[in-house]
This record gives C-alpha cells, structure tokens and sequence, in this order.
C-alpha cells in the first residue's frame, strides 16, 4: 500500500509541476518575465537571501540545536536548495507578481545547478553533486512545460486562453491531492523526529527564510511577498536528486527533507493566503466608496412675480 501511495505521490507531485508551469507561460509572455529581473539590486538581493543566508542560517541551526548526524547533511541540504516549483502558485495564493515569480523561480533553478556542486563539498565534506541530473530533472519538469506555454501564449492566443482554466483546474487538482498523501505518506516521519530537535529547527529555518525574503524583497509589497515566498519554499526535487544519489544508506536524511517538504507546504500555504487576504482587503479599502442615489425631485414651481 505505501507504495502504490507512493508512486501516486510522485504522479502528483510531476502532474501538478508540469501543468503549473504550462499553466503560468500560458498565461505570460516572455518580455513580462523577463522584465522584473531588469531590476538588478532586486536579483543580487534575491540571490544573498537565497545562496548566502538561508544557507547561513541553516548551518547555524544545525550546529546551535543538537542534531544527529543525518539530520544534520538533511536540515543543511534543504537549506541550500532554492527554486522551489510551487513558487508561481504561491504568487497566485497571495495575489503577488506571478511574473516576478516566474523569473525568480527560473533565475533560482539556473543558479541552484550551478551552486550545489559547487558549496555542498564544502558544507558536506565527501559529498559530490552532479549538476547534470538536477539540470535535466528541472528542465525537463518545468522549463520545458513553461516554454511550451510561452510558445503557445505568443502563436494561438486564443488557443491559450481556453486552455488556461481546466489546466489551471487540473493543477490545483493535483495539488489538492498531492498534499493529502503528503500528510498520509510523512505524517509518521514528522511525528518520529519530535524530540530530536530537527522540526524546531525546519520551522525556524523556514520562518528566518521567509522573513529575510520579505526584509530583502524592495519597496514593492508585491515582490517582498514573492521573495518571502520563493525564499521559505525549498527545492525539493533538488534535495531528493542529491540525497538519494549520496545518501542511499543514510535514510534519516530522506526522512528529514520529507518532513521538512511536509512542513514547509503547511508553514507557507498559510502565508501565501494570509497575504492573498491582505492584499483583497487593501484593494477594497482603495475603492471609493459609492455615493448614495439621490431621490429625483422635481422642480420647485416657479414664485410668480409680484409688481
């Protein structure tokens, strides 16, 4: 049974990435993605939040809270990963630029490739990473289905735009599900680390994270809400790629990017909705209120004149 519920996980988990991403280039052009990322003080700041500090941080928790081994290479690994799929999503839940959010997500996945190999041997003596498999995981998952939206969106705009709802509707779909088997399939590996200091520490790394994207994300609340978000969600494929590749006969290191993919889907989705809900209310404030009609009089009848 667990693993037929795994395979559905993973069916899940690829249905919901690809058509996300379909969805999204469906939705955008390429000038629109690209144009957030003109904004060079945003992206330098995006990459310190996502390559420097989180990371930081995540090093930090795993020397200051007692943690075995495994559960250490785990919270480091999770920590070092960014790029998360679900980021477009997220943009959507919390009413944020999804096209800042694609182009983040995008610019993260590229550089994540290129990070792992090169820090992971440093924050993980013996650890050897290969950019080639994360490459092709990420690409064929997501950039390929995004392109493929792009290239739909700019030749049959039409096309796209009925397309758009029931990919959209299968995407949440898929999700909806995902997260339940998530729950069913990690809920016994999330209770197994109670106590041993490792949730403590996925929630304060995830919690610093979405602080530190929210502190570095500029003046728009728009892009703030993004880099929050893009900087609390993980790459979790890109963990698995690696932990599974070095750490077969290590499975408290699965265990614990499990556990920490379980807790980050209940820890952001929240904050997703709840700046979804801020955004909602602000823009009903900003509306005018509307003047109450008037009753139509008619004309006071004319005083006749008096000589």
């Amino acid at each position: 049974m667990a693993t037929i519920l795994s395979a559905l996980s993973n069916l899940f988990t690829l249905l919901f990435v690809v058509t996300s991403m379909f969805s999204v280039g469906l939705a955008l052009t390429i000038p629109q993605i690209l144009d957030p990322l003109r904004n060079t003080r945003l992206i330098i700041l995006a990459l310190v939040a996502n390559f420097v500090v989180v990371p930081a941080v995540a090093f930090v928790l795993s020397r200051i809270i007692p943690l075995d081994t495994d559960l250490r290479i785990g919270l480091i690994l999770f920590g070092s990963s960014a790029g998360a799929p679900f980021l477009p999503k997220l943009a959507q839940i919390a009413k944020a630029n999804v096209a800042f959010a694609v182009g983040l997500m995008t610019l993260l996945m590229v550089a994540t490739v290129i990070y792992l190999p090169i820090v992971m041997p440093l924050l993980l003596p013996g650890v050897s990473v290969s950019s080639g498999k994360i490459a092709l995981l990420l690409i064929s998952e997501m950039v390929v289905p995004l392109g493929l939206g792009l290239v739909v969106r700019a030749r049959y705009e039409d096309s796209a735009a009925g397309l758009r709802q029931p990919v959209t509707q299968i995407s949440n779909v898929s999700l909806a599900l995902l997260l339940v088997l998530m729950l069913g399939l990690n809920i016994e590996k999330v209770l197994s680390l109670l106590g041993s200091g490792a949730i403590l520490a996925i929630v304060l790394l995830i919690a610093v994270a979405v602080v530190i994207g929210y502190g570095l994300g500029g003046p728009s609340s728009e892009t703030r809400r993004v880099l929050a978000l893009g900087s609390g969600q993980r790459n979790l494929a890109a963990t698995f790629v690696i932990a599974t590749g070095n750490f077969a006969s290590q499975p408290n290191v699965l265990v614990l990017l499990a556990a920490a993919g379980l807790v980050g889907m209940i820890l952001v989705l929240p904050t997703a909705a709840e700046f979804g809900r801020r955004t909602r209310a602000a823009q009903g404030a900003d509306m005018p209120a509307r003047a109450p009609a008037r009753p139509a009089t008619s004309a006071p009848p004319a005083t006749p004149a008096t000589g």
